[in-house]
C-alpha cells in the first residue's frame, strides 16, 4: 500500500524513606479480527499506538524501578550503619555492666574497712583519755596516733563515698545505654520491613515490565501477521507471475528506502503515487501538484475536483486506483485485454519500494484519464 510524501498529520540520626511510587497493574493487548484488506492498515496502526502506549508506560516502570533501587540501597546504608551502633552499644553495655560488678566489689571492699575502723575506734574509744596519754611514749605520740585514727576514718569514708556515687552513675550510663539499644533493635526492624516493602514493589515493578515487553513483542508479531495477509489480500486481483526489478525508467529508483524524500509534484519518491505521477507527466500530459492530498484512496476525489474524468472503464494511460486498505494503491495501465484483465505497472506493491509490472482484473478499480 502507497502513502503520499506530505501528509497532514527524630533525636536518633535515622529517617524512614517514604515510598511513593504508582505501579501500573493493567497491560493493554490488542487482539482484533483479520477482516478484509481495506482494514488491515487500521489494524496495523492501532497496532502501532498501542505499542507506544505500552513503551511510554514501560518507560513509567523502568523510572520507577530506578527510583526504588535507590530506595534500597538508602534503606540498606541505614541499615548497616544503624547495626555498627547497635553493635557499638552493645560492647558500651557489657563494659558498664563489668564496671558496675567491679564498683560493687570495690564498694563492698570499702565498707568492709569502714566497718573495720569503726570496730577499732569502738574499741578505742573504751580505753580513756588518761590510759592512752600513758600508754603514750610521750604526748607527741598520743597526737599522732589520734589524728591518724582521724585520717583513716575519713579516708575510708570519702572513698565510699566516691564508690558509691561511681555505680550510680554507672547504673544511670547502662540504663541509657539499654534504652538506646532496645530503640535501635526496634528501628533496625522497621528499617528491614521497609526494605521489604519496597524490594516487594521493585520485584512487581520487574514482572510488569517482562508483561509489557513480551505484549509488545506480541504486538509486533501480530504486525507482521497482518502485513503478510494483507499483502495476500491485495495480491488476489493480481494474475500469474509478475516481473520484479528494472525501475521502469523511473528516475529516482537510487532514492533510499524508506524516504521522505518529495518528488516535483510533493509525493514521496518510490511509492506508487510518485511512479504513476512521473509516469503521466512523462507522456506529456498535466500532473496536478497534489501534494498533501495524494493518498492514492483521494486521487479519484482530487481528480474529479480538478474536471479530470474518472470511471470504471480502463483505457491505456489511467492511472488506475485500488481503494483498499488506509492508503489505496495506484498503478499504471500498460495495457487493457479482451479478458477483463489489464497490465500494469507500479511501485511499492509490496510495501518495498520496487518497481514490478504484471497482469490484474480490472474489476473494482476506478480509472483516472489524465
Amino acid at each position: 500500500m502507497s502513502r503520499l510524501a506530505l501528509r497532514q498529520h527524630a533525636s536518633l540520626p535515622f529517617k524512614f524513606i517514604t515510598i511513593a511510587v504508582s505501579v501500573i497493574v493493567t497491560v493493554s493487548v490488542v487482539a482484533m479480527p483479520m477482516v478484509s484488506a481495506d482494514q488491515y492498515d487500521d489494524q496495523i496502526n492501532a497496532l502501532n499506538q498501542q505499542n507506544g502506549q505500552n513503551q511510554a508506560a514501560l518507560g513509567s516502570l523502568q523510572a520507577q524501578a530506578a527510583t526504588l533501587a535507590d530506595q534500597i540501597a538508602a534503606l540498606q546504608a541505614q541499615i548497616s550503619q544503624l547495626q555498627a551502633q547497635i553493635r557499638d552499644n552493645q560492647a558500651r553495655q557489657a563494659d558498664l555492666a563489668a564496671k558496675i560488678i567491679a564498683a560493687q566489689a570495690e564498694l563492698d571492699q570499702e565498707k568492709k574497712t569502714l566497718g573495720d575502723d569503726i570496730k577499732a575506734m569502738y574499741l578505742g574509744s573504751q580505753t580513756s583519755t588518761l590510759e592512752m596519754l600513758a600508754s603514750s611514749q610521750n604526748l607527741s605520740s598520743f597526737f599522732d596516733k589520734a589524728q591518724y585514727r582521724d585520717i583513716v576514718q575519713a579516708k575510708v569514708r570519702t572513698a565510699l563515698d566516691k564508690v558509691t556515687a561511681l555505680k550510680a552513675q554507672l547504673t544511670t550510663d547502662k540504663a541509657t545505654v539499654d534504652k538506646l539499644l532496645t530503640d535501635q533493635t526496634a528501628m533496625n526492624g522497621q528499617l528491614g520491613a521497609q526494605q521489604a516493602q519496597v524490594n516487594q514493589l521493585l520485584s512487581l515493578n520487574e514482572g510488569q515490565q517482562a508483561d509489557y515487553n513480551a505484549t509488545i513483542a506480541a504486538n509486533n508479531s501480530k504486525i507482521g501477521s497482518l502485513r503478510v495477509q494483507q499483502a495476500i489480500e491485495n495480491a488476489k486481483g493480481f494474475l500469474g507471475s509478475w516481473k520484479t526489478g528494472g525501475s521502469g525508467g523511473y528516475p529516482w529508483a537510487g532514492a533510499p528506502w524508506p524516504n521522505e524524500i518529495s518528488d516535483p509534484w510533493g509525493m514521496y519518491m518510490r511509492q506508487c503515487v510518485s511512479y504513476t505521477a512521473w509516469k503521466v507527466a512523462n507522456s506529456g500530459r498535466f500532473m496536478p501538484f497534489w501534494g498533501g492530498v495524494g493518498n492514492a484512496n483521494q486521487w479519484p476525489g482530487d481528480a474529479r475536483a480538478a474536471g479530470i474524468a474518472v470511471d470504471g472503464n480502463p483505457k491505456v494511460g489511467d492511472v488506475a486506483i485500488s481503494m483498499a486498505g488506509s492508503f489505496g494503491h495506484a498503478m499504471y495501465v500498460e495495457g487493457v485485454n479482451g479478458d477483463g484483465t489489464i497490465t500494469v505497472s507500479q511501485y511499492n506493491a509490496g510495501w518495498d519500494g520496487l518497481y514490478s509490472v504484471g497482469k490484474r482484473y480490472s474489476a473494482g478499480l476506478l480509472f483516472i484519464h489524465f
